[in-house]
């Protein structure tokens, strides 16, 4: 499979693994890029000495290409872009604030830049800054390549989104649920087992984000039904909160992010089987098109 996404990656399949605090390390990236998508190192929860160690085992791991995602408010967002581009990591996605910033800097360092939007509007504003591509989280109408991202886990949702004009696509919840994530078992194995309904959007005032009920989701849900402000929120969920949930499986308190599409897996297999099992169901797809 060849597009704007495989060639300015290259990569042999226009798939992204989502760069996921808590999931997203060395060995998941190294067995995406491995099956020939592009595995993301998550630097959202990574120190820059934790990063560069990350990122030279992944090196030693695989010959593929690889990248780093960087949420640009990010406390150590300034080190850690200084560590990315001494390392000559060949691809960055960027996120949560300006592309402006970083992208004609990372491109100097010989890095391709892409930046994750919401909108049109942002997806426009990124690339004007010059971005190579763009991850939509939303709808996008822009000229330079695009990867869709949210909600995406099968072949199908692939050939969905491509039949929409994306040439690439981004999953963060399918890779999450992979034997190489770093997430905790204990949280692999709840997520496998949601129905329906089984995640929630809360936190709206700091940052929309979906939950599994557990009794931390139900103190935010009984806080925001009285009318708890954003302060009363940040104070509740306080630090390392996610980092308790998902990395070290405290199922109870712990704040358990996962996408809603959790509720149609039911395996934990390796990320490369995910990889194969995507473009064998991408190519079911266009075949059966082809025959109506």
């Amino acid at each position: 499979m060849e597009n704007r996404i495989t060639t300015l990656f290259g990569i042999r399949y226009p798939i992204i693994a989502g760069g996921m605090i808590w999931c997203s390390g060395w060995r998941l990236a190294a067995a995406v890029s491995d099956a020939g998508g592009l595995g993301l190192i998550g630097a959202g929860s990574m120190t820059p000495d934790l990063l560069r160690e990350h990122i030279r085992k992944c090196r030693a791991a695989t010959g593929k290409p690889f990248g780093v995602n960087v949420p640009l408010m990010y406390r150590y967002a300034e080190q850690i872009m200084q560590v990315v581009m001494e390392e000559r990591v060949p691809a960055v996605f960027t996120s949560a604030g300006s592309p402006k910033t970083w992208t004609g800097q990372l491109h100097a360092a010989g890095c391709k830049v892409a930046h994750v939007v919401s909108s049109t509007k942002f997806a426009l504003k990124s690339q004007e800054a010059g971005v190579d591509a763009v991850v939509a989280e939303g709808c996008a109408a822009i000229t330079i390549p695009l990867i869709a991202a949210g909600g995406i886990a099968t072949g199908r949702g692939m050939l969905a989104a491509f039949a929409l004009g994306a040439e690439g696509i981004q999953m963060g919840t399918r890779f999450a649920l992979s034997e190489e994530s770093s997430a905790s078992d204990a949280f692999k194995r709840l997520c496998i087992g949601l129905e329906e309904g089984g995640t929630m959007l809360a936190l709206k005032k700091i940052g929309p984000t979906r939950l599994i009920r557990n009794d931390f989701y139900t103190a935010v849900e009984t806080a925001e039904n009285r009318g708890a402000s954003a302060e009363e929120l940040k104070e509740l969920l306080g630090r390392g909160r996610s980092k308790r949930g998902i990395f070290e499986g405290d199922l109870a308190d712990g704040e358990l992010e996962i996408g809603q599409i959790a509720s149609l897996i039911r395996d934990l297999p390796p990320a490369g089987e995910i990889v194969r099992q995507i473009i064998g169901e991408y190519n079911a797809g266009v075949k059966s098109l082809t025959t109506l």
